[in-house]
């Protein structure tokens, strides 16, 4: 067994966007999926009580157990899907139904709330941004919440937004060491949620560039973002919603495990994934917006174009006709009717004349209907 004590030293990296998964049909109930490429699973355990807090590291599934029934509150942390073995003793170790477990490392799955007398099971989705404003990743963590200690497993080892929590722990800030594990549970989750708020900092500040783009300059590679924030944030709304839903079962039924007093502040966690849900709502309608408004960009664009080749078009079409009838050289020889002008002294002068005066018509008479009375679109911005 191999195990130290140690100052809290914490750091926070990414994970990569979801998908919900499904296992082989016709699987047996309870069997684990795990990943060629997944990260080998790294135990920790954070336990506190009034007085102390305390860090122990590269824990087995089996040293786990003597710090299951302390009278301190005991946090175990997994980071890692990648070693079956792992899991199942960590089952067994646990007391975790194959169902339950199936759901734990077959990540990933729809957050959800399972309920047992011993257990409270919470299964989430933890959204944290990638650097440079490059979008988010999307990643499991499950809860499993008893009396005396919880258990958090997640796809990646040192990939949360859980450090606040371990600043309190560290430092005694609040009163999460004065409570028990239903406040803890609650903290977790809360920092899970409010993590969806700095994502979406990123998509309004996208927004905002994409609506100045397409107002100034569209192109295709503008549309192409467009669509790739709608689906990012469906990929949001589709983890923040389920998630909405857990929390009002659990307020709503309650648990054994769950004080009242912790229901008061899971009200609290409720309506900020209300605000969530709410601000991915209005996203999305504003890139459904955007998406009008490139076409109706690309549109005016379009029409601009179509203007200028109609006037230069029609500017034309009476000096190809002239020049078509004075192209045909009938002989005036044969006949006087054929082209007298052909002999006229200032001939070639006053038909170059016509053509000019005709093509300066023209154009002041287009001028005079509007056509050359051109707003940009940056001009039309400012308006608005």
């Amino acid at each position: 067994m191999t195990q130290q004590n140690q100052v809290f030293s914490f750091d926070i990296e990414e994970d990569d966007l979801f998908d919900y998964g499904y296992e082989q049909p016709g699987s047996i109930p309870g069997t684990l999926s795990i990943e060629k490429d997944a990260t080998p699973p790294e135990c920790f355990l954070i336990d506190y009580n009034s007085q102390k807090a305390i860090l122990v590291t590269n824990l087995t599934p089996e040293d786990c157990q003597e710090y299951m029934n302390l009278d301190s509150v005991s946090w175990f942390n997994v980071g890692g899907l990648g070693n079956e073995d792992f899991f199942l003793r960590l089952g067994k170790v646990f007391r975790l139904h194959p169902l339950t477990l199936e759901d734990i490392v077959n990540a990933p799955q729809k957050p959800k709330i399972e309920y047992n007398q011993e257990q409270l099971v919470i299964i989430a989705n933890m959204a944290i941004p990638k650097p440079h404003n490059q979008g988010f990743w999307l990643e499991q963590v499950s809860l499993v919440i008893t009396k005396k200690y919880i258990l958090t497993v997640q796809e990646e080892p040192d990939r949360d937004c859980f450090e606040p929590i371990r600043q309190r722990i560290k430092l005694q800030k609040g009163n999460i060491r004065l409570k028990g594990t239903d406040y803890l549970a609650y903290a977790l989750w809360d920092s899970i949620i409010d993590g969806f708020f700095p994502v979406l900092d990123i998509y309004s500040e996208k927004i905002e560039d994409l609506e100045d783009e397409v107002i100034s300059n569209p192109t295709s590679q503008t549309l192409a973002e467009i669509y790739q924030v709608r689906r990012e944030l469906l990929a949001l709304r589709r983890a923040i919603w389920s998630q909405r839903t857990a929390l009002s079962s659990l307020i709503r039924d309650g648990s054994v495990l769950i004080d009242d007093e912790i229901v008061l502040y899971l009200r609290d966690c409720y309506d900020h994934a209300v605000q969530i849900v709410d601000l991915i709502e209005t996203y999305r309608e504003l890139s459904s917006g955007l998406t009008d408004i490139y076409l109706s960009a690309m549109s005016n664009k379009m029409n601009e174009i179509m203007k200028l080749l109609t006037v230069i078009s029609t500017i034309f079409i009476p000096l190809t006709f002239i020049a078509g009838i004075y192209g045909m050289n009938f002989n005036y020889d044969t006949s006087p009717w054929n082209m007298p002008e052909l002999n006229y002294y200032w001939g070639y002068p006053l038909c170059l004349g016509l053509m000019i005066a005709i093509a300066f018509g023209l154009i002041v008479f287009f001028w005079r209907q509007g056509w050359f009375d051109k707003v940009s679109f940056e001009q039309q911005k400012k308006e608005r």
